[in-house]
């Protein structure tokens, strides 16, 4: 018992055009309404005894994907296999009225979970004693804080050991002196036998609580491995959705310090980097990425060359092609004409570091004599380890290396 199995999971809500598109479709008029997909294939099973962590950024479908778990919502595709019972903790209070008593909400959640009275009055000293609440057991629950919330329905929901205890972050609002106290209830838990479901944003408690980690984001499984490996993975992509979000901000804050020159025939609108077709400013080292470079024609021009150039934080440039060396450039471009360049990176093996990126529009192989729009810095971006072997420097060169006897 204790077992659980997800195969091929996926939850799509209905988002509507219009405010009074879900009834209309109810009454069965005609409406338009778009998917949006939270989880999708995710797949994964869980062993009797094992405590396995989920862990992942704020939307990456994890409390979703515990509800489905637990049957309070229900999956558009896949299904989920569960052997034995269930205690979950996913929201505080979840389930309590605020105008009935503490001691009457423990009755009513209690019997939800399948006890009988005579089994709730045998277990109703530990609830109160665990909890600490003291005389507040006898008062309104919307009197409480939402640390003695958490208090009483965390006593409710361990009160009997369940086969399978899913647990998502409600312990990280009650107090420290609370939160040991619950810790120790789970580690027996697990130590005697139940399987563990635990949600946090905590690398400490994933790898002192479960022995194995899955790491959600987008709704779909990166990783699923030993806690070390899959928060050290964790830990790389926070740390590249921070920097990029901390370049964006400062380009916001500061403008963009460039130096543009040109004679203007030309000029460039947008440059972007991209990674699975979104705009980034930071990628693991390996990454496939896309350097996007649109513009506009402002007067006739009898050829067109469209440039990059990429240097590390120090100026020294790294790597720069253009569309005339690879025998694309175009010809006697019309005023008006737009344009659109993708410089395609299959495997953009760059050091870790910073670098910046320079764009420029010009005649023939360099931009010397005819240059239309050089824009130097045009955006800066950062780069992480990725997955291969570390290595020092600027550049990642593929190597094998082997002893010989």
């Amino acid at each position: 018992m204790g077992y659980l199995t997800v195969d091929n999971l996926g939850k799509a809500y209905k988002r509507y055009p219009r405010k009074w598109g879900r009834a209309m479709e109810w009454l069965g008029m005609a409406t338009q309404h778009e998917r949006k997909w939270v989880l999708r294939g995710v797949t994964f099973s869980v062993a009797p005894g094992e405590a396995v962590g989920i862990i992942g950024i704020n939307g990456a479908g994890k409390s979703t994907l515990l509800k489905i778990i637990t049957g309070t919502t229900r999956p558009t595709t896949g299904s989920v296999a569960v052997g034995g019972t269930i205690s979950a903790l996913l929201e505080l209070g979840l389930g309590f009225h605020p105008d009935f008593t503490g001691r009457q909400n423990v009755y009513l959640a209690s019997q939800l979970r399948g006890m009988n009275n005579a089994e709730i009055d045998a277990k109703l000293p530990e609830i109160e004693a665990f909890a600490e609440i003291g005389d507040y057991i006898d008062q309104p629950v919307r009197t409480y804080s939402s640390g003695m919330q958490m208090r009483l329905a965390f006593s409710v929901a361990t009160a009997v050991r369940p086969d399978i205890l899913i647990v998502d972050e409600a312990l990280s609002v009650g107090d420290t002196y609370f939160q040991h106290k619950s810790f120790n209830r789970i580690r027996q838990f697990r130590d005697a036998g139940t399987t563990l479901l635990f949600v946090s944003h905590s690398a400490g408690a994933i790898k002192t609580l479960c022995n194995r980690a899955i790491l959600l984001d987008g709704g779909v499984v990166l990783r699923d491995d030993t806690p070390d490996a899959v928060m050290d993975y964790y830990n790389a992509v926070i740390a590249k959705q921070t920097a990029d979000a901390e370049i964006r901000q400062s380009e916001e804050m500061t403008g963009q310090k460039t130096t543009r020159s040109g004679s203007g025939d030309a000029c460039v609108e947008s440059v972007e980097l991209l990674c699975d077709g979104n705009p980034v400013r930071a990628i693991s080292s390996g990454s496939a990425v896309s350097v996007r470079v649109r513009g506009k024609v402002m007067a006739p021009v009898a050829e067109l060359t469209v440039g990059i150039l990429m240097r590390d934080r120090l100026g020294n440039d790294v790597f720069g092609t253009n569309t005339h060396h690879h025998g694309i450039s175009k010809n006697d471009v019309a005023q008006g004409a737009s344009f659109c360049v993708d410089f395609d990176f299959a495997a953009l093996n760059l050091g870790p570091g910073s670098y910046s990126l320079t764009v420029a529009l010009h005649s023939r192989e360099v931009h010397v004599a005819g240059n239309y729009d050089w824009w130097d810095r045009v955006l800066v971006f950062q780069v992480f380890p990725g997955s291969s072997p570390l290595f020092t420097g600027v550049v990642d060169f593929p190597v094998a290396i082997g002893w010989n006897n």
